[in-house]
């Protein structure tokens, strides 16, 4: 009996002995095989195919179907290319490698051998297929390239070589490189296992069939590598060595040649190696090869560095010069400081009262009041109810009384996160959108040091003509559950005294889900259960979803970059959020890439072309999205329309009421002051030397002064306008060197205008009036007295504002209590010529420092800029202490029935009234 047969017998006593133990194992095994497919199933594919599919309705709701459509064909069009490339070679090898060291034909390997072979193929070949589709947006830009009408000044390329084409290209010679490397990995350890390789005799032999298999594959490989080497010369474009970004003279002159001379060796090898093959001759063939490939690394990798440090540094500008000038040009041109318009001023010495009159409109736009003290306002005097919340403060303009008026707002928010009965039904059906906007202008105080407010309250009280026929917010910049609306069950609309008002949705937002099927899905993709068995929906319900303005953007067109700040504008009555958006690149030539200080502006990291090439607009009330293309000479933008026809509407369909809320967006025009603030040398010898570098950062202040939007007249310019400015000081001064403004009206929109101060002339910069500020014997005695009575004292920003022929300093001052959250304008401090001077409202305070009397209009029926105490029945008459006391118990009583009668908005007059009566009290 041989050891098969003893081997067999053992196998069948197990099975005929143990038969019946081993068959409860066997349906234990079955039964945990369909558990896991189960949990595959239900708890894998299915939410993955239903969030694809409810992905695809909200597309479709939107109009934007293409843009979901396209990305999928293009990623399956990319999945399918490789998959039938990467299976074809993988294959082919594999059978050839099969075949040769078998010697029988693949028709005669068995089924089984061909089977695992398939599978391996088909594997690896998915994994090079699913790496690839991450290539869609490179592969269809490279199939719908633009010009850019503007050539590099190395190789004479357009740019859209290197934006569109260059990175799908050297993906392509990537991905073959790695194919044919596996390719020969796996052919070589089949020959292996046929034993076509080894020691025989004490000898290592190949037989000739692996030889020239493996030898056409190696050829291959150095083939693609000679690619990979010529594509590099174009990176030299990218180079971030050397004093420009970009190729410099060492680049151009020795590491080009080297990797031409690197390229031609590997090409070389490749034709020798075949060619070796036939006809031998290794040793010349050899001698050549190295001989290349080494002059090709030593000047790669050891002659630019001697040439650097020996002939270039001692010579540095001389040799540079051309490149700098490539570089600036090129920087400019890529983030748009190329058309910058620059106008040499020389400030008057101070601000004088005729001036301040003649710029009425500009002083009367001042901003006083700081966004984060003004929104803790907001959400103390103004949310209403702990569901409601707002998550910024916002400027604008409205036209009113015939003139541009600069106003803060704030949009009211439902934020389920404070809700008090967190039941699903209230959650998802009950509470679904917030209500309402508050809004105040940014120069008048009321009393008590708040805002005096131009809309306020539930619902909407209007004291100005900007009507509000849709205050619902049911898309905003909040964090938001999907809602279900056109249910069975009515909304909650807004808190009215002890009972709630109720509200049916009647727009067309969302995606329908009346049916069984659409329920199935979208309980899939929340993980909802309840969205299956409510009795609550009927067949016109609908759910809304993406409620975020800036992701559902995102989620849209996620090849453009997003602006950190979505802001809303009233138009038509409605309420409409805006999001500017930005085209991008990595690939400009000899452009700088943007690295943000800090976390401000990490979006852009990296980029070194933009443009805000797009505004994005959302309704509130329906989530109806809009792309509107506002600069049609962006090659980038113009690639993107080829992609997705139909998306981005032209300009001429912006209306004219929206287009008077576009504004410069503040990220961009940070990006731009932040290059602008060295790139504006365009002498090659002063960029050099950095002679003249700017800075928007006070020395020893690690935050950066923030850009402001202001209406003003710009110097030179006839009428008053909405612009966002930023100043600039010469790096470790602190006096001013200059300021620029971006132009947010639509007649110059986009427009960059500089002004240059003279350098022998001493402008006030912000750290030096804040200097100033803390010297001033007044006002640091009455801060000191507020700090040691328990309060916090905020200052506001240091707005510097040109008005006339000079600059006015403008800060608000804040005072807090140290345990409330209610901060109050107690202050007003300006500042022109070094003198300082201050008092409780803006008008008071030009009078202070002007020494006359300033008549200043505010656009509204009030006497003074700032000193608007809103006229009440309530207001004390009496002048005595004991008078003062009894009116401030009775406005406290009456707070306190309002509050308990749900009236917060009775509640919060009374207590604005309660803190000028406690003013009063303290004066006394």
């Amino acid at each position: 009996m041989n050891i098969n047969d003893i081997f067999q017998r053992f196998v069948n006593e197990k099975i005929n002995g143990h038969g019946r133990e081993e068959q409860p194992k066997r349906k234990t095994n079955k039964l945990l095989a369909a558990a896991v497919s189960l949990f595959a199933l239900f708890g894998l594919i299915l939410p993955w195919l239903s969030g694809i599919i409810t992905d695809l309705y909200w597309f479709e709701a939107q109009g934007f179907a293409i843009l979901f459509w396209r990305r999928y064909i293009a990623q399956a069009q990319l999945f399918a290319a490789a998959f039938v490339a990467s299976f074809v070679i993988f294959a082919a090898n594999c059978f050839i490698a099969a075949r040769n060291g078998g010697g029988i034909d693949v028709s005669d390997t068995p089924i089984a051998k061909k089977k695992n072979i398939f599978l391996v193929c088909a594997v690896v070949s998915a994994l090079f297929a699913l790496y690839s589709m991450g290539m869609w947006d490179e592969f269809l830009k490279f199939m719908h390239p633009t010009s850019f009408g503007k050539k590099d000044p190395l190789f004479g390329m357009d740019i859209s070589f290197y934006v569109f084409t260059l990175p799908f290209v050297q993906y392509i010679l990537g991905w073959l490189r790695g194919i044919v490397f596996f390719a020969g990995i796996a052919s070589a350890v089949i020959y292996f296992v046929k034993g076509c390789t080894g020691i025989s005799d004490g000898k290592f032999f190949i037989a000739a069939e692996m030889r020239l298999h493996l030898t056409v594959l190696v050829s291959l490989f150095l083939a693609l590598f000679g690619g990979t080497y010529w594509l590099d010369r174009y990176e030299l474009l990218f180079s971030p060595t050397g004093v420009v970004f970009g190729a410099g003279y060492t680049d151009e002159h020795i590491l080009l040649p080297a990797l031409s001379a690197m390229a031609v060796a590997m090409f070389a090898a490749a034709v020798l190696l075949f060619v070796n093959f036939f006809k031998p001759m290794w040793k010349a063939s050899v001698i050549f090869v190295i001989f290349l490939f080494a002059a090709g690394f030593a000047a790669r990798a050891l002659l630019p560095a001697a040439i650097q440090q020996y002939i270039v540094k001692p010579n540095e500008y001389e040799m540079e010069k051309k490149y700098l000038g490539y570089h600036l040009d090129f920087t400019r041109s890529a983030f748009g400081l190329d058309n910058v318009r620059s106008v040499s001023f020389t400030p008057e010495g101070e601000v004088t009262a005729s001036e301040l009159a003649d710029d009425n409109e500009t002083v009367q736009n001042i901003r006083l009041w700081d966004y984060s003290p003004l929104l803790r306002t907001y959400r103390q005097l103004q949310a209403i109810r702990t569901y409601y919340n707002f998550e910024d403060v916002f400027i604008d303009r409205y036209p009113l009384n015939g003139k541009n008026r600069q106003v803060m707002l704030a949009v009211r928010e439902l934020d389920l996160s404070k809700l008090q009965n967190p039941t699903w039904v209230n959650t998802h059906l009950e509470f679904t959108h917030g209500y309402g906007v508050v809004m105040n202008p940014v120069n008048e105080i009321s009393s008590g040091g708040m805002p005096y407010f131009f809309m306020k309250d539930i619902p909407v009280h209007e004291n100005v003509n900007i009507p509000i026929e849709r205050p619902q917010i049911y898309f905003g910049s909040g964090n938001y559950e999907y809602a279900l609306v056109k249910t069975k069950v009515k909304e909650f609309d807004y808190p009215m005294g002890a009972s709630n008002v109720r509200n049916v949705y009647d727009g067309d937002g969302g995606v329908p889900i009346g049916s069984l099927w659409r329920r199935i899905l979208f309980a899939l993709r929340f993980r909802d259960s309840e969205i299956l068995f409510t009795g609550s929906l009927s067949k016109e319900s609908r759910v809304l979803y993406n409620r975020n303005v800036r992701m559902a953007f995102e989620k849209a067109a996620p090849f453009l970059i997003y602006d950190a700040e979505t802001y809303p504008v009233i138009i038509d009555g409605r309420i409409l959020w805006v999001q500017d958006a930005f085209t991008w690149s990595e690939r400009y030539p000899y452009s700088n890439p943007f690295f943000s200080a800090d976390d401000t502006l990490i979006h852009f990291t990296g980029v070194n072309y933009i443009r805000n090439s797009v505004k994005c607009v959302e309704d509130a009330y329906t989530g109806r999205m809009e792309f509107f293309a506002v600069d049609e000479n962006d090659p980038v933008l113009a690639t993107w329309k080829k992609i997705f026809p139909g998306v981005f509407k032209g300009r001429d369909k912006v209306s004219e009421e929206l287009c008077a809320h576009f504004r410069y967006p503040e990220d961009f025009f940070e990006v731009q002051t932040e290059v602008h603030r060295t790139y504006h040398m365009t002498d090659t010898n002063t960029y050099y030397n950095r002679e003249d570098v700017w800075e928007v950062t006070p020395v020893g202040r690690k935050r950066r002064i923030q850009p402001n939007y202001v209406t003003m007249k710009l110097w030179g310019e006839k009428t008053p306008e909405f612009a966002i400015i930023v100043p600039y000081m010469p790096l470790g001064r602190d006096n001013l060197i200059g300021w620029m403004a971006g132009r947010c009206d639509s007649k110059s929109y986009g427009e960059l205008l500089v002004y240059q101060f003279p350098k022998q002339k001493l402008i006030y910069g912000p750290g030096q009036v804040e200097a100033l500020i803390d010297q001033n014997p007044e006002i640091s005695a009455q801060l000191s007295l507020w700090s040691q009575r328990g309060s916090d004292v905020i200052r506001g920003d240091l707005l510097v504002v040109p008005v006339g022929k000079s600059l006015l300093y403008v800060q608000p001052l804040y005072l807090k209590a140290e345990t409330g959250e209610l901060p109050e304008l107690k202050r007003v401090i300006v500042s022109t010529g070094g003198k300082v001077a201050w008092a409780e409202d803006f008008g008071a305070a030009l009078e202070k420092l002007m020494g006359q009397k300033v008549t200043l209009s505010t656009g509204t029926k009030r006497e003074n800029v700032g000193n608007t105490a809103q006229p009440s029945a309530q207001t004390p008459t009496g002048n005595d202490r004991k008078s003062l006391a009894a009116e401030a118990s009775a406005l406290y009583n009456a707070a306190i029935s309002a509050q308990k009668n749900g009236d917060w908005a009775l509640y919060g007059e009374k207590i604005k009234k309660l803190g000028d009566i406690i003013s009063k009290l303290q004066e006394k």
